[in-house]
């Protein structure tokens, strides 16, 4: 206890320094470091709720709580009778963030539009070739390939032209990590001073927080954009700061203390205690998540399906759910969570069983099973609270069939960047949806485009991906939801991955905040939230 205590005041200390006279701060107990301050570079929650969702703005976007696009940067838009042309009208009036490094001289337009995603997708752009970075959820959801051209027509009208339909795109636009529009100027900035990089160490955004400064595993600081343009949904705090604070049972002593006002992803075990105390209010919705175990399909054992099957067959998912989620997930059938719609009902999990599970592994030709490794998570997901824990239990479920795992991990950084080159076996992972459009999650987690970003198990089935291809086409939602059903099938016969449990999403904050929603989506954002 009194090492705690010490850690607690020192950490206090830390977080409020240089900020004692500010007259309302909002403290948010992070669970990581970003990876950087381009969001456009990462697939994790972490780097997006640390810049996207609170630094910049897009075309379209998610109202706080809510799940459908709606007018951001661009106040409305046109989609021509083909599918094909989507004209945005763009707003008037936005300031750009004026920092201590940036000092802009216009407002937000349309160059700025067309830099954005000219940066995304064209590899001979000059940002391009002075930084050279992959933008890994661009090319995921296929946009790198589908959006054809996208043109000025004069200072707040933009055109952007697809190669086929793509009934998901306002949607997909609308995702902070793949449409958060960038300043033209700032960039160019950069570029003359020989500093590229920089625009992921010290970014400009029009959002409604301003970045100030940053300490690696510390903290982040914001303060708030007081010329911000939804004046509906304005910062209702002078400073915000990110308290990162890896150990979820300090954070929860953090907000128990009034260190932080909000944090993330408690431990199950204390979500109970934490609404019997009078100063903590947990938020709580249904979880739009679910946690993984992706197999490499394009590696030896894991190209078969008899093994992939097996190991599924042999996995005590009841028992994870019990021990690893207490009380706070669900059994998870399928790729995608109960609540997305398309979501197929008549898919069961497979019922635990050992037995068949080593007829399966003969089958495939290991009749005395196989030595393989298991990455497990290096810190905690909304989808998975506790990976290590996890990946024991599935070693000890796979040894009774004869599969020894060895288990190992990275930092959190290193191992999505491992993943995403492939060099794994097994890999344990997971997703919050992003746009609720079920191609969020088959397409970006297990589809042929994704190969080499999210999807970790380097899955390209011709059947599964050719219904994704003629979903994605089609704006009927009856038609689509039967097409994704179908790719559920798909999925559950060939199992490149274990689907294992979806997590209630509970957010403790103390009792004196108000105005913060959960968001469906799993960001953090703190427009219309303060402190009384």
């Amino acid at each position: 206890m009194k090492k705690t205590s010490t850690i607690l005041v020192a950490s206090l200390l830390m977080v409020f320094a240089g900020t004692a006279h500010a007259a309302n701060t909002l403290v948010y107990c992070s669970e990581g470091s970003p990876a950087g301050f381009d969001s456009a570079q990462y697939t994790a929650g972490t780097d997006f709720d640390a810049s996207a969702n609170n630094i910049f703005n897009t075309l379209l976007q998610f109202p706080r709580g809510e799940t459908k696009a709606a007018p951001g940067l661009a106040e409305s838009f046109d989609v021509s009778d083909d599918g094909l042309v989507y004209t945005f009208h763009l707003r008037k009036g936005v300031k750009w963030h004026t920092t201590r490094y940036f000092k802009p001289t216009r407002d937000f337009n349309a160059d700025d539009v067309v830099f954005t995603f000219d940066r995304l997708a064209n590899k001979e752009n000059p940002f391009n070739k002075a930084y050279p970075v992959e933008f890994p959820y661009f090319t995921d959801m296929g946009l790198d390939k589908n959006i054809k051209r996208v043109e000025k027509i004069d200072d707040y009208t933009v055109k952007f032209t697809l190669n086929k339909n793509d009934a998901s795109f306002t949607q997909t636009i609308a995702m902070p990590m793949v449409g958060s529009i960038y300043s033209k100027e700032y960039a160019d900035k950069l570029l003359a001073d020989g500093k590229a990089a920089m625009i992921n160490q010290q970014p400009v955004g029009t959002g409604p927080f301003i970045f100030e400064r940053y300490q690696k595993d510390a903290v982040i600081r914001y303060k708030a954009n007081k010329e911000y343009w939804d004046k509906s949904d304005m910062p209702l705090v002078d400073n915000l700061i990110f308290a990162i604070t890896k150990d979820a049972s300090v954070r929860y002593q953090k907000v128990k203390a009034g260190e932080c006002h909000v944090m993330s992803y408690p431990l199950p075990a204390d979500v109970e205690n934490m609404k019997k105390d009078k100063g903590i209010n947990v938020l709580t919705i249904p979880g739009f998540n679910v946690g993984m175990i992706y197999y490499n399909t394009e590696k030896t054992p894991f190209d078969k399906v008899d093994v992939r099957v097996a190991l599924d067959t042999a996995i005590n998912k009841q028992a994870i759910i019990d021990a690893v989620y207490g009380g706070q997930g669900q059994l998870a059938p399928n790729p995608m969570p109960p609540t997305q719609w398309s979501f197929n009902k008549e898919i069961k999990v497979r019922d635990y069983d050992p037995e068949k599970a080593k007829e399966l592994l003969a089958k495939a030709g290991f009749p005395d099973g196989f030595e393989a490794t298991l990455w497990s998570l290096p810190v905690q997901r909304p989808y998975n609270p506790n990976g290590r824990l996890m990946a024991e239990l599935v070693q000890a479920d796979w040894a009774k069939i004869g599969v020894k795992v060895n288990i190992t991990t990275f930092e959190w950084a290193e191992y999505l960047k491992r993943a995403k080159a492939g060099e794994h076996q097994m890999v344990m992972a997971g997703w919050t949806g992003d746009n609720g459009d079920p191609d969020n999650w088959l397409g970006n987690l297990f589809g042929c485009e994704a190969v080499g970003g999210s999807n970790y198990s380097r899955y390209c089935y011709e059947p599964f991906q050719k219904l994704l291809t003629e979903a994605r086409q089609i704006s009927d939602v009856a038609e689509r939801t039967k097409l994704y059903e179908q790719a559920q099938v798909v999925f559950h016969e060939q199992m490149p991955g274990s689907p294992v449990g979806t997590s209630i999403v509970n957010v403790p904050t103390t009792s004196n905040v108000e105005g913060f929603k959960v968001s469906p989506l799993g960001a953090f954002q703190f427009t219309g939230v303060s402190v009384k």
